[in-house]
């Protein structure tokens, strides 16, 4: 599995009204005869994709995968869909609550038939045993939460090497990598990290999981925890100054990231750099960090997926050719755009003998490493018996420079370290 922070999105912090778009056969002029309908094998191909749009944290906070999984879908039908067929997206907005997640997988799954799920992004992904009854593929999902570690025919973004037989991990423990550590201590020379996070179970997991991955690369660390609903962030940075952190890293959403480097710059806290995760790579840095000059251009962010101002890579600019109308790009648009081509991928594979829950899900189950065209590092699904003890792991890395966005910090695909798996509980 890659649960570091190159992979995992914020832990702990997107769906719109369900649309359709098909096509019917024009009406016959003949009064005596039935309206004929589209053969079976031109009926629409059904996908769901579950967000938290409305969750606590936000309109914004969950919404980027959506988008770029249906900007996606919005080009394939453009251009004919799958074998003729198009894709039919139907969206459900969970609110973010466990309730409205599962009462998302049941319409989903059992009223409206969707084929697969696609770049899930849900706080609480309550439905995900649902979905795994169901034998639902649900492909390219953002891991908040151990969902996607935890129950067959789940198949997030990151992959997994975990058993996935109902319980989290091996035997309750996931395990995840110290490459970003790694990297930061020998390309940076950084030596003492803080890391910030709220009093909220998944962004403490979160946070622990970094932290023990810090200390085995040999960092001393800084705890620095705020509450969720009323942080306190200038204290926060006025103890990681007082302790001498060089790097900072986070489980924060983008609010509390703004605020966090405001309360920096406020103190007078400089770093080496500030280090957030991929829900945090976006094109709106300077209106989100517009009070905080010296700390936004500290911004690293670290990930498993190619970064979105790479336009000169083919993939890339394909992307952002097709969405070159939203107001903003994000990593996690690209990750579910890519998310969508996967689905694709497995859905043209089926398309001869018929594109069905089970033909996908075979598909998923393949074994071999999936790539999204060079979007993403590559993401395997294998179920190991035991966890390894060390693994090669690349990362992608972008550092923020006004003017110039998201600058990408050596190839993703030599960007890589053995290094130790840790284990962590979520």
């Amino acid at each position: 599995m890659r649960r570091t922070a190159t992979g995992a999105a914020v832990a702990g912090l997107l769906l719109l009204a369900g649309t359709a778009c098909g096509s019917r056969l024009p009406e016959s002029d003949f009064e005596n005869r039935a309206t004929p309908t589209p053969p079976a094998s031109a009926a629409p191909i059904r996908v769901g994709i579950i967000s938290s749009a409305t969750s606590p944290v936000g309109a914004a906070a969950f919404t980027g995968p959506r988008d770029g999984a249906k900007a996606f879908f919005d080009r394939l039908d453009a251009r004919g869909g799958i074998g003729g067929r198009q894709v039919e997206v139907r969206l459900c907005d969970d609110g973010g609550s466990g309730v409205g997640n599962s009462a998302c997988a049941h319409r989903l799954i059992d009223e409206d038939k969707v084929v697969a799920l696609v770049a899930t992004t849900s706080l609480d992904y309550a439905g995900a045993s649902q979905v795994s009854r169901a034998g639902v593929p649900d492909i390219g999902g953002q891991p908040i939460g151990a969902a996607y570690d935890t129950y067959p025919h789940l198949y997030g973004i990151y992959g997994s090497l975990a058993p996935r037989h109902g319980t989290p991990g091996w035997n309750g423990e996931l395990y995840g990598g110290t490459e970003v550590y790694r990297y930061f201590k020998r390309v940076h020379g950084a030596r003492t990290a803080a890391v910030v996070s709220y009093n909220q179970s998944a962004s403490a997991a979160y946070a622990r999981l970094v932290t023990q991955g810090l200390r085995t690369e040999g960092y001393r660390v800084v705890a620095e925890q705020v509450d969720f609903a009323l942080p306190d962030f200038r204290a926060a940075a006025a103890d990681l100054k007082a302790q001498g952190a060089d790097l900072v890293f986070d489980a924060l959403d983008t609010h509390g990231n703004s605020q966090l480097c405001k309360a920096m710059d406020q103190v007078g806290a400089h770093v080496i750099a500030k280090v957030t995760n991929v829900q945090n790579w976006t094109s709106t840095v300077p209106e989100d960090y517009k009070d905080a000059p010296r700390c936004r251009n500290a911004l690293w962010a670290t990930g498993s997926s190619r970064n979105y101002e790479d336009v000169k890579d083919s993939a890339v600019r394909e992307f952002r050719d097709a969405t070159k109308g939203l107001p903003a790009h994000s990593q996690w648009q690209l990750e579910g755009w890519a998310a969508a081509r996967w689905f694709t991928d497995a859905a043209k594979s089926c398309a001869p003998a018929g594109v069905t829950r089970g033909c996908v899900d075979a598909f998923m189950n393949r074994g071999a490493p999936y790539t999204a065209g060079g979007l993403l590092l590559p993401v395997t699904y294998e179920r190991l018996p035991e966890p390894p003890k060390t693994r090669r792991t690349c990362l992608s890395v972008a550092r923020w420079r006004d003017g110039r966005g998201w600058v990408t910090q050596g190839d993703m695909n030599t960007n890589c370290f053995d290094v130790p798996q840790i284990a962590y509980r979520p």
